[in-house]
This record gives C-alpha cells, structure tokens and sequence, in this order.
C-alpha cells in the first residue's frame, strides 16, 4: 500500500514539477552558480600561495638568524665565554630543527599552491565549457518552443472551415459585382440617358447643316434646290444665308 501511495505522489508531483521546471531558468541559474563559486575558489588559492609565501619568509629569517648566531658563539670562544657559547648552540639547535620543519611545510605549501592553481585552471575551463553548452541548450530551448507554438498553429488551423470562409467571400463579391452592373446598366438605359443621347444627336446633326451651308457658301458644294411647295410638301426654310462672321458666331450660339 505504502509503495502505491509513494507511487501516486510521485506520478502526480512529479508531473506538476516536471510541467514548471523552465529548462532556460534552470540552466542560467546553472551558469550564475558556477561564477559565484569563481571568487570563492580565487580566495581559497590565494590563501593556499600566501602560505607559501610566508613560508618562505620565514626560512629566509630562520637562516638569517642561524648565521647571526653562528658569528656570535664563534666571537664568545673566541673571548673565553664558553657559557655564553654553550647557550648560543642550544638556542641554535632549536632554530635548526625549526628551520626543518619550516622547510618540510614550505615544500608542502608549494606542492599545494600549485595544485590549487591548476583546480582553479580546471574549473575556469569547465565553466567556459559547461557556460557555452548551457548557451547551446538554452538555443535549442528557444527553439522547440518556436516549433511547439508554429505546431499548435498548424493544429488549430482549419483548412477546411477557411476554404468554406473563402467561398462564402468569393461568392458574395461575385453577388456585389453582379449587382454593381446591373444598376450600371439600368441607370445607362433610363430615360434621361435616352434624352442626353437624342441631344447629341440633334446637336451633331445642326453642326453638319452648318458645315454644308459653309461650303456651298464658299462655293465648295452646289446650292441645295428649293423644294416645291406643293400639296403635302413641308414648309421649311430651305435658304440659310450666312452673313458676316458675327451672324455666323449669333446664330452658332443660337444652334448650341
């Protein structure tokens, strides 16, 4: 019972956990917590170089003071202190074996400066390293997600519904245009269209009489022959003289 109940929680909290995790997130909080270690690491190498370094200080006072005392138990034989002597080689002996020991932890030192410089080398390479290929998954993150939204896209288009959308729309503008023209046409065969063409019509026709008057005028055409007037004859006037310029420009501004 106790596994199956183990086995519920997970399937149900690992999948809301698994639903939020944001790879992106996870991964840049990845890359800031391997450069916050870097200052850390820094610190720890310098400390480690800095043992070395005073270690090193420390030999160079021991043997310094070893050769002090070395001139001063030579110059107390020499003046008949062979106490003093004697108290200057006990305190030699012990600076010597402190000078050993010193020396025994200056080449551990050393040893371990260089090996914190090279974890220090390592782990710069690592997160140069791990930082580029926590960049090149973040890309490929962005790009599922760009191929997941385009995929829903496709998902939800209906292909089917906007092909009856298209038609419906094509249709209609066909119904417009139909209907654009048959007022089109109506409105060209209406009574007052009729009217403006008789117009036209008169109007050309008075300006082909004048051309003929001008040329039978100008002696370019024969006379017209009165007609008879007759029984059933129409009476019109058959004679139009065309006088000076004026007259002409009167009576064209009368025809028009």
């Amino acid at each position: 019972m106790w596994t199956r109940l183990k086995r519920l929680f997970r399937s149900i909290f690992g999948g809301i956990i698994d639903s939020a995790e944001d790879p992106e997130l996870i991964l840049q909080q990845l890359i800031r917590d391997m450069n916050d270690q870097v200052p850390k690491m820094r610190e720890n190498v310098a400390q480690v170089m800095a043992t070395e370094k005073r270690l090193a200080r420390e030999i160079d006072a021991n043997q310094s003071k070893l050769t002090d005392m070395d001139n001063k138990v030579k110059a107390a034989i020499r003046t008949g202190h062979d106490d003093i002597a004697t108290t200057l080689l006990g305190e030699m002996q012990t600076a010597q074996r402190a000078l050993v020991t010193t020396k025994q932890n200056y080449e551990q030192a050393k040893v371990a400066s260089v090996k914190a410089r090279e974890f220090l080398d390592n782990y710069m390479a690592q997160v140069r390293r791990k930082t580029g290929d926590a960049m090149q998954l973040i890309a490929a993150n962005k790009q599922a997600q760009m191929q997941e939204r385009l995929a829903q896209t496709m998902s939800s288009f209906q292909l089917g519904d906007d092909s009856q959308t298209f038609d419906d729309m094509r249709e209609k503008i066909s119904n417009r245009i139909a209907t654009a023209e048959a007022k089109a046409e109506l409105a060209s065969t209406s009574l007052d269209t009729r009217m403006q063409s008789i117009d036209k019509e008169l109007a050309n026709i008075e300006a082909q009489d004048m051309l003929l008057a001008y040329k039978q005028q100008m002696g370019l055409m024969p006379a017209a022959e009165k007609p008879a007037l007759g029984e059933g004859a129409p009476t019109i006037n058959a004679e139009r003289t065309l006088g000076s310029a004026d007259a002409v420009s009167t009576e064209r501004k009368q025809t028009e």
